[in-house]
């Protein structure tokens, strides 16, 4: 009489993923066995070891460091854009009490240099020069025609749409801000009307990280609606 072996059943060791996988499916599983969770203990980064509750204590303290990080940097964002706000809305009252374009040009030198902090600033107007000899704008009003050669190096930014910040090329600082040219570290262009139809203002800092072109230009495009807005007035 034949006997049929027997099979042979290899003890295969649980690996890592069917582990996880169980977990991660039975989430449950540690409410079950509250005492194991109590007795494991992982590596710690310094040497020894802790209890995994407390690496989870550890990894919560963590996230919530971050969150507030996160937190602050959101607080600051919206205290700094509530203080452009506010800035915008004064040039604009100020803008508004403008009787004259000597009031209106004057308005924007001082907004641009004491609300906004620029360290050099001009404002170019496209149009004959010869009719505004009355207008006493030092070295930050200038008028010049559109199709004058001096542009040359602006029909780039002249042709497109909106606000542009970073390092601009020696001629064009030379052209903005003359004596001044070597102190510019970075500079922001914002147009004054579409495609600059009425001209350009030129906001320009020492330091070459203030204007970049990554920065947000939704404050620089309002202004300069509102400066063309006050322009076409006169």
């Amino acid at each position: 009489m034949s006997t049929q072996p027997e099979p042979e059943f290899v003890d295969e060791p649980l690996s890592e993923q069917a582990v996880h996988d169980y977990l991660e499916a039975n989430p449950e599983f540690f409410e079950r066995n509250a005492t194991l969770l109590s007795r494991l203990e992982l590596p710690h980064g310094a040497g020894g070891a802790v209890s995994l509750v407390e690496r989870q204590v550890a990894m919560l303290r963590q996230k919530e460091l971050k969150l507030q990080r996160q937190l602050k940097e959101l607080i600051d964002v919206a205290r700094d854009n509530d203080l452009l706000a506010a800035k915008i809305h004064e040039l604009c009252l100020q803008l508004l009490a403008a009787g004259d374009l000597q009031s209106c040009v004057s308005a924007v030198e001082e907004a641009m240099r004491a609300g906004f902090g620029a360290d050099h600033s001009v404002l170019v107007l496209f149009a004959d020069p010869d009719l505004f000899d009355d207008i006493e704008g030092g070295r930050f009003f200038r008028v010049v025609a559109r199709d004058d050669k001096a542009l040359g190096p602006f029909d780039t930014f002249l042709a497109g749409k909106g606000p542009r910040c970073g390092q601009v090329r020696d001629a064009q600082r030379d052209f903005l801000f003359r004596d001044d040219a070597d102190e510019i570290g970075s500079v922001a262009l914002v147009p004054l009307g579409n495609k600059s139809e009425l001209g350009f203002m030129a906001i320009g800092s020492h330091d070459a990280d203030r204007f970049h072109p990554g920065m947000s230009i939704d404050f620089l495009a309002r202004v300069g609606d509102l400066v063309a807005g006050a322009l076409k007035r006169y």
